[in-house]
């Protein structure tokens, strides 16, 4: 197997395997991206007059046909091609012949990747968005469900102060539609086109049209200046799983408040069946197993974000292999995002509240009461407090 940097020599497998490592699988997702991105610089080399009709036509068809024979499950990446780009340019030479071998021209591996990268994360960004957007909704339904349904609201775990379960419902729908919000603010940084950047320092002597093939593709502007891009690394991939980390860090607490209402202690909750298992010991048990492990896997959201930070930390600028690592915890953390906010919708059109067991303390009325003791008699407030106080624990 030939790749794109063969010199000849030959290469120790087990190098091979330790440089290319999990690349090439994790490039398979990337391949329908890489097509659309190719078919754009196609037309640019043909633009500015670098590539004929005949072969830009040739090359357009080849991209299609072999992106439809990719999505039908007909050839993935290969360990021996090494990555995504090799695949590609090997599925498409075999299709198109020597116009196959034109397409090269004005781009390295580094933009190459880095452009199909953008493009895949923006439709991540849109459907992590569009998942935590679900999960509001469901939670305002929740709350819809109980609109008049009073709630302790708790401050170290104690009875504080009178909420409601469309205030605690909604209250989270808010952060976590507020999570949808910061997740979309990425988009910034992914729009900015890499192609042209080629390895970092542009293509001398080529009059390719940056702004052109941008805007073909959706980008808002070619990011310039060429040296920029390869620094920029990481730095969008980072900001998104930062943003799936407090998205998952929301889902975890409202996980963690509804395993506490379901112990048999609170009780404030049903959980749905199909969302509770069974223990292999205790016939009576229903674990809230889908709850423990969306508060268990925020670990996992803030780990992603950690080893991104980790790869980029300190490199110099240009490109590095290294760079080539950011793909693994990008693509868990979205993978991650997008199920947790899959399962949670469904999951919480099933919780209902029990109104009888759900009891608030009477003193939880105290700090209502100091405040009404200021309106009616126009004391300080921290008079008012002292005798609220006074009467609830017998004190002067």
């Amino acid at each position: 197997m030939s790749r794109l940097w063969d010199k000849g020599a030959p290469l120790d497998g087990r190098v091979l395997a330790y440089t290319a490592g999990e690349d090439h699988a994790l490039d398979d997702r990337l391949v329908a991206y890489d097509v659309r991105a190719s078919i754009a610089h196609a037309e640019g080399l043909h633009r500015v007059g670098l590539l004929s009709r005949t072969d830009l036509d040739t090359l357009t068809a080849a991209l299609n046909a072999t992106a439809a024979a990719h999505a039908a499950g007909e050839w993935r990446v290969q360990l021996e091609q090494e990555d995504g780009q090799t695949a590609l340019e090997a599925q498409l030479v075999a299709r198109a012949g020597e116009a196959g071998g034109r397409i090269h021209l004005g781009r390295s591996r580094n933009d190459q990747v880095l452009a199909a990268l953008r493009l895949y994360l923006r439709d991540a960004v849109g459907q992590v968005a569009a998942g935590a957007e679900q999960v509001a909704q469901a939670l305002e339904r929740l709350a819809a469900r109980h609109p008049d349904l009073a709630l302790p609201g708790y401050t170290h775990l104690q009875q504080a102060m009178p909420s409601s379960v469309a205030l605690w419902a909604g209250g989270f729908a808010s952060e976590v539609r507020d999570d949808a919000t910061g997740v979309q603010t990425v988009l910034r940084r992914l729009g900015k086109s890499p192609l042209g950047s080629a390895a970092g320092y542009g293509t001398p002597a080529l009059p390719l049209d940056r702004e052109a093939t941008a805007h073909r593709l959706g980008f808002t502007e070619a990011h310039s200046p060429v040296t920029a891009v390869q620094i920029s690394r990481g730095k969008a991939e980072a900001q998104l799983l930062f943003e799936i980390a407090l998205l998952m860090t929301d889902l975890g607490r409202l996980s963690a408040d509804l395993m506490l209402y379901y112990t048999q202690e609170f009780a404030f909750v049903k959980l749905p069946d199909a969302f509770t298992t069974g223990s292999s010991i205790m016939p009576q048990k229903r674990n809230p197993d889908v709850f423990e492990l969306i508060r268990g896997r925020t670990a996992t959201a803030q780990a992603c974000l950690h080893e991104a930070l980790g790869i980029i930390a300190k490199l110099t600028s240009g490109y590095h292999r290294d760079l080539q690592l950011l793909k693994v915890p990008v693509f868990r953390g979205i993978d991650l995002a997008i199920a947790t906010t899959d399962l949670l919708p469904v999951a919480l059109d099933g919780v209902m509240f029990v109104p009888e067991n759900i009891h608030l303390d009477p003193a939880i009325h105290a700090a209502e009461q100091a405040n009404r003791l200021v309106i009616e008699e126009g004391i300080p407030f921290r008079e008012a407090y002292r005798r609220v106080g006074a009467q609830l624990f017998g004190k002067k």
